[in-house]
């Protein structure tokens, strides 16, 4: 009988811990530890994200192993993100990973962090439920730090055919909530929020961009103005008026998103679209998405909420397709912290 694929996957890339145990492409444990010292600054800091990881690792991937109902001595690979994310935090994973492998006699297998939030969408259930979405298919990939569209021709075969030339989608929520007094992270609160609101109560400027390139920069600029003009007539207007500005903020930002993926679904001819990444956890983008799929004969694809954030199943999935072509890392592999799809 054939040994059973068993990959412990680290995601390290920012400011969530986590580690993973998939057998042959199956979740059986998906740890997550999230880092709450940065609600304090309004961001991610650094320095602050790396020091928690190397306190985070050892227990998360303690607790990822026991809650599999494995032994380490099932263990046949170990996948970690190499990048893109923060340096720091990416060596501490990639450090562990490196040690566990050397310790155990064991293959590493890197993984592209953007490339594994498309593969969530291929993670089975422990009963082996799942809704993969058919080659090829385009994803729409948002996060805090990444907005692109992806042409997917196989599990390991990505073509690049749209992204933000300035900020991300996540990044444009979570400077909004910023202005709007809202605290770190503002993207939920937004959507919160908005649920609320009114999303045509005001208009912000929709971005004229080239082909299938996103730019968020001029729609916070004009979220900026707007709310300082009216503030200065109204010292309470964003008190007043908060349901309603999130869900005008929320209703841009997903225009802008669909605008483009609507457009690429037309050129390339791909009418099974999926979504991936952070902000795909967005309802007020989930929404649009399934109206989408009733006016455009799309068939849609949207991971769980627990495949949405950074986590260690992504990562597993990923290695788990990398080990089934022998595609291996040495130890001389090196975090990047800029690493393109």
């Amino acid at each position: 009988m054939t040994k059973p694929i068993t990959i412990l996957a680290i995601e390290s890339s920012c400011d969530d811990t986590s580690a993973a145990i998939l057998q042959d492409g199956k979740m059986l444990s998906n740890i997550i530890s999230s880092q709450k010292v940065h609600e304090q600054y309004g961001g991610v800091v650094p320095e602050l994200a790396s020091r928690a990881h190397l306190q985070n690792i050892i227990p998360v991937v303690d607790q990822a192993i026991k809650q599999s109902g494995i032994s380490k001595k099932d263990i046949t690979a170990v996948g970690f993100t190499r990048g893109p994310g923060l340096l720091g935090s990416l060596l501490v994973g990639l450090s562990f990973a490196k040690s566990f492998a050397l310790a155990n006699n064991l293959p590493l297998i890197e993984v592209n962090h953007m490339q594994a939030h498309i593969l969530a969408h291929f993670i089975k259930e422990k009963d082996g439920s799942g809704n993969p979405p058919p080659f090829p298919f385009l994803c729409l990939t948002v996060s805090g730090g990444h907005t692109q569209i992806v042409k997917v021709h196989d599990y390991l075969k990505f073509e690049l055919i749209g992204e933000t030339i300035d900020d991300a989608a996540g990044e444009a929520f979570d400077k909004s909530a910023k202005l709007l007094g809202l605290p770190y992270p503002g993207g939920p609160l937004i959507d919160q929020y908005a649920q609320s609101g009114n999303p045509k109560a005001f208009s912000f400027g929709i971005p004229k961009v080239k082909e299938l390139n996103f730019s968020f920069s001029g729609l916070k600029t004009s979220i900026l103005y707007f709310l300082q003009k009216q503030s200065q007539q109204n010292p309470s207007f964003i008190q007043e008026n908060l349901n309603h500005i999130c869900a005008s903020i929320q209703h841009s930002i997903i225009t802008i998103l669909m605008n483009k993926l609507e457009k690429a679904s037309r050129e390339h001819g791909i009418n099974d679209i999926a979504i991936a990444g952070g902000v795909s956890a967005n309802s007020g983008l989930r929404k649009r998405l399934k109206e989408m799929e009733d006016s455009h004969q799309w068939k849609t694809y949207i991971p769980p909420f627990s495949y949405c954030t950074d986590n260690a199943g992504m990562i597993g999935i990923t290695a788990y397709y990398k080990y089934l072509i022998n595609d291996f890392s040495d130890q001389s592999v090196s975090a990047k912290a800029r690493l393109f799809i």
